[in-house]
């Protein structure tokens, strides 16, 4: 034991050594950093220029294949045409009756008055027909993308060589930007309504690969065995042993194709150029008016809270309906005739009355107007608070992240400027401190501090990019061993040679200081949540919203408040990415062994011991997984707020959508996706590790 003890202190020891050298490498490219220009900016003559190649043979296949996407484009119009103009030919009242009734099948009568109050709203305020736009494409990618995803998970569970090479093209489909899957699908099948399907099957696939494989592996190996015994062939096994087993897992897949389809399906909107909501919802933001924009936004969280809840109450019903007795079944069908019948009365009814067919223009109700003058007075009432909040937080948080404190400190913005003292000041106290944490021997954080006193300095996109790629990568190879430290180096490798990592920075600088901030507040608030039953019941539908809110609507009240910017886009990552940090950590905390509780509390410890010594310790490795989770919400929300004028990846890739530049904006995009799965590995890397050190020597 005493030997191990001794070679761990040696490894950690090593290590520090090996990050004072980095360190110091850092602080002789910063002296330099004038005189070695190169180390600042990527020399323009040696950027690869991959997105020409990209451009020259995008333009080269079009001119060669293009009708033939054309034809399929025109294929796949009849099916979306069809859609509409059933939805439109059919009264909004046997439309609502419809929907309202599978709602109650779904989860009972407090989802089906919800649904019969949201679906009315859309006809109240006069925006049915765009609703039913946006649905008509739904209705026609979920099918389609569950039936590609359904298959692709098969094929993926029953060939390991499959799955091999399936989950790393997940990956790719999963971090790629949104916008950035519209760049060659518009080449190739041009503007229209077709764009906003084939982008919302592309990008709605992966959640039904992924849970059908995880349903199928999870089949007990009793169900398989039994099946075998009974004489079953292969189809008979899969189709009427493995398949029901995992009905579960395979609806909630589903569930989650739905609500990517419906999130991409609104993206899709900026350059389908379709009359739904998604371009009613960009109208009106660009156009600052924040009482239609909310009004309409709020048909996009009514329609995807009510896709949500029916497919979920279906998925958790699916075990229930497996041992349904003989006259439950007959109440099926009686429920398909009831539908029918109901449908086919009001359908009646609405040829008589017209006002169930469609209704009046004179009785919408305009609320817009209201909202428009409600916000006007907050906006005056508290101009000067709100002024102060954006000041302070962009004076004295973003621009020392993003310029540094060199650069950040002026007269005009922190009230002084930054004399000799004052770097003396700074430097001398983080060096003591550094000082201190190593002879205490905590050199994780003494090598922390060293990098965040020059980080701070410096600013982020201030920074040489050597010492960054050094950096990154040892701390890869740290946390992940030498598989994650050679694949940090040549992702981030890529985005410096393709002269992207300016633009790289800037987007990492913004998520980063979302990220940190989400999973500070949102730890807390979970671990609160996870002791307080009265906060957990308040913080639960506040997380289920802003999950089923399309991203879209999240922007609005931010962009009407502080109107377009960093700040605005920084205050909409942190809401939309806060959610996991929340439900993770208190999943964490609850899920605890209470064995091991009880012994800590018989050992005297007291409420603030039993959390931050046993409670917080155990429950890191889930926690870390929220962090995850955290990055990856807040890189999604990034590149929707291209839309508000952020400056980094994420603008590049909505500038090549509207330029028509594919190459630039899918180099742009693909620099983004490295950025999410180099996060994603390490932030996996580092819960493994967490999971290894408190499960094999839990006094740590």
């Amino acid at each position: 034991m005493k030997n191990e003890n001794l070679m761990r202190s040696a490894i950690l020891e090593k290590k520090t050594l090996n990050w004072i050298a980095i360190i110091l490498i850092t602080t002789i490219f910063l002296i330099f950093k004038e005189e070695w220009s190169w180390s600042t900016k990527y020399p323009k003559e040696l950027i690869v220029p991959i997105s020409d190649w990209i451009n020259f043979l995008m333009e080269k296949f079009v001119n060669k294949f293009g009708w033939f996407f054309l034809n399929i484009s025109w294929v796949l119009s009849w099916p979306i045409n069809a859609a509409q103009w059933l939805l439109h030919s059919l009264p909004w009242v046997v439309i609502i009756f419809l929907v309202t009734f599978t709602a109650y099948l779904s989860a009972g009568l407090k989802l089906a008055l919800f649904t019969l109050c949201s679906a009315f709203y859309m006809v109240l305020i006069g925006y049915w027909e765009e609703s039913m736009n946006t649905l008509s494409l739904v209705i026609i990618s979920v099918p389609m993308a569950v039936s590609i995803g359904f298959g692709l998970g098969v094929w993926g569970h029953f060939s390991k060589r499959a799955e091999k090479i399936i989950m790393p093209i997940l990956d790719i489909f999963q971090t790629v930007p949104t916008f950035a899957y519209l760049l060659p699908i518009l080449l190739l099948f041009g503007f229209g309504t077709v764009v906003g399907l084939i982008a919302s099957v592309l990008y709605s696939f992966p959640p039904m690969v992924r849970n059908t494989i995880l349903g199928l592996k999870r089949v007990p190996a009793n169900i398989i065995e039994s099946a075998i015994m009974s004489g079953a062939d292969p189809k008979q096994l899969f189709w009427q042993a493995m398949l029901p087993s995992c009905k579960k897992q395979i609806l909630l897949g589903i569930n989650q194709s739905t609500m990517a389809a419906l999130s991409m399906v609104i993206i899709a909107a900026i350059i389908g150029g379709t009359a739904d909501i998604g371009w009613e919802v960009l109208y009106y933001i660009r156009k600052a008016e924040v009482g239609q924009s909310l009004v309409v936004g709020m048909v996009i969280a009514l329609m995807a809270i009510i896709i949500d809840r029916i497919t979920t109450g279906f998925a958790l019903k699916s075990d229930q309906d497996k041992k349904l007795p003989a006259f439950q079944k007959i109440t099926k069908i009686s429920y398909l005739s009831f539908a029918f019948i109901g449908s086919v009365s009001l359908f009646i009814f609405a040829t008589f009355f017209e006002i169930l067919d469609a209704w009046p223009y004179d009785l919408s109700v305009w609320v817009a107007s209201h909202i428009n003058h409600l916000f006007d007075a907050f906006v005056e009432t508290f101009r000067a608070e709100i002024k102060q909040i954006k000041n302070y937080s962009l004076f004295f948080i973003m621009l020392p992240t993003k310029i540094g404190l060199q650069q950040a400190v002026s007269p005009f913005t922190w009230g002084f400027q930054l004399e000799t003292m004052h770097k003396i000041l700074y430097f001398g106290s983080f060096l003591v401190l550094s000082l201190w944490l190593l002879k205490k021997k905590k050199n994780e954080v003494f090598v922390f501090t060293l990098l965040f006193m020059i980080f701070i300095y410096t600013g982020l996109t201030q920074m040489p990019w050597p010492p960054l790629l050094i950096i990154y990568s040892f701390f890869a190879w740290q946390i992940g061993g030498y598989k994650l430290a050679l694949g940090t180096f040549i992702g981030l490798g890529f985005i410096i040679v393709v002269g992207m990592w300016p633009e790289a920075m800037l987007s990492v600088y913004l998520c980063g200081i979302a990220v940190v901030f989400c999973f500070i507040m949102g730890t807390s608030l979970g671990i609160w949540a996870a002791h307080n039953s009265i906060v957990s019941a308040i913080v639960r539908p506040i997380n289920d919203t802003l999950q089923t809110i399309p991203l879209f609507v999240i922007l609005i009240p931010f962009v009407m408040l502080f109107k377009i910017g960093d700040f605005t886009a920084l205050l909409a990552i942190i809401i939309y990415a806060i959610v996991p940090s929340v439900r993770y950590a208190e999943h964490g905390i609850r899920n605890l062994s209470s064995e091991v509780i009880e012994a800590s509390k018989m050992m005297g410890s007291t409420r603030m011991q039993l959390l931050f010594l046993v409670k917080i310790p155990l429950a890191m490795p889930v926690i870390m997984l929220g962090l995850n989770q955290t990055i990856m919400y807040g890189i999604a929300m990034l590149v929707i707020a291209a839309l508000i004028g952020t400056n980094g990846l994420e603008q590049i890739v909505f500038i090549g959508l509207t330029d028509g530049n594919m190459g630039k904006g899918l180099i742009a995009g693909i620099s983004l996706a490295i950025i999410a799965m180099i996060a994603d590995r390490m932030t996996a890397a580092w819960s493994v590790k967490l999971q290894e050190r408190y499960t094999s020597n839990p006094a740590d």
